[in-house]
């Protein structure tokens, strides 16, 4: 049986940890936020290359739901009645940050029976083959993000290292499918934008017993010009359709570079309110005004993006596009 332990939300503060240089850099960082930085802003950005402060503790979040991630890109788990789902896995160096942030919260990493991609984009898959290897997981996403994966391991690194490890081509999920471990059912969407691809999940999520509806959206900024942002915009308005009863947004970043959450961070702000939270209060990942109010920012952000990149306004990539 896996043992369950609840790891303090204000660990998440990353303010007491001594940075460490990396390698080609000329000197450490002062560990926090820069001025005007919130301090999920802080991780992609003034701190984005400081591993050490990029390892925040992780910390429960439902009954079911931990965030083992780093600062920069969430990794959450799901813990199930037959073994543990895992989506995204961040990538080197802080991979085994997250193996040893799901030991830290009570659990096997070897439990792991599915890890699923929310699309093909190293930040997000960068650590999959290391942990499918430890767990035999399955490891899950959309053809067209398991193509950026082939992709991404036949191309030299950045400064001409060699091609970062990836997971061999394994379950391809479609919009439509379920994925089942014991009594949890996680369903697929393909809302693409930011990929081609960009697999979404709904799932349920429990508070003390209480279910609540939870819904992971793959690709949360859109890339790639006017058939980008013209893909982006359609899922954006699918999801306002569809979508809008959603009462807890899992978002794959904590900062969300093209459109941030108006409390300065969707994962790290909100845990820290989690720990001071008192018993009968609410729980504050639980924000659906929250999740249809940032529809409504990223829907006329992308209309302004393509018109701009219709004009010729915006690169390939588009701005300050999510990774």
């Amino acid at each position: 049986m896996m043992r369950l332990t609840v790891i303090a939300a204000s660990s998440v503060l990353a303010a007491a940890l001594l940075p460490v240089p990396l390698g080609g850099q000329a000197a450490p960082q002062s560990a926090g936020p820069a001025p005007g930085e919130t301090l999920s802003q802080s991780y992609r950005g003034s701190q984005s290359r400081n591993v050490e402060y990029q390892k925040v503790a992780p910390f429960k979040v439902f009954d079911n739901l931990y965030y083992v991630g780093p600062g920069n890109v969430a990794v959450w788990l799901i813990q199930t009645t037959d073994g543990l789902i895992l989506i995204d896995t961040a990538q080197e160096p802080l991979v085994d940050h997250v193996i040893d942030s799901i030991r830290k919260v009570g659990f096997d990493p070897k439990n792991i029976r599915y890890i699923l991609l929310t699309h093909g984009h190293l930040d997000h898959f960068g650590g999959a083959a290391k942990i499918q290897a430890l767990s035999g997981a399955r490891v899950a996403t959309l053809v067209e993000d398991w193509d950026l994966i082939d992709a991404a391991g036949k191309q030299a690194g950045r400064g001409g290292n060699p091609p970062p490890a990836v997971p061999k081509r394994d379950m391809v999920i479609k919009e439509g499918d379920t994925i089942t471990l014991g009594k949890t059912q996680l369903n697929v969407y393909k809302l693409p934008g930011h990929t081609a691809g960009s697999p979404s999940f709904s799932f349920t999520v429990f508070d003390n017993g209480r279910p609540y509806k939870a819904f992971i959206f793959g690709g949360p900024g859109q890339r790639n010009g006017v058939e980008g942002g013209t893909q982006f915009l359609a899922s954006i308005r699918r999801l306002k359709k569809e979508f809008a009863d959603v009462e807890v947004p899992v978002h794959v970043h904590s900062y969300l570079n093209t459109y941030p959450v108006p409390e300065g961070g969707a994962i790290l702000e909100p845990g820290l309110k989690l720990k001071d939270r008192k018993p009968g209060q609410s729980h504050p990942f639980v924000n659906n005004a929250g999740w249809r109010a940032w529809l409504d920012v990223a829907e006329a952000g992308t209309i302004k993006y393509v018109e701009d990149a219709k004009a010729g306004r915006v690169g390939g990539r588009g701005g300050n596009a999510e990774n």
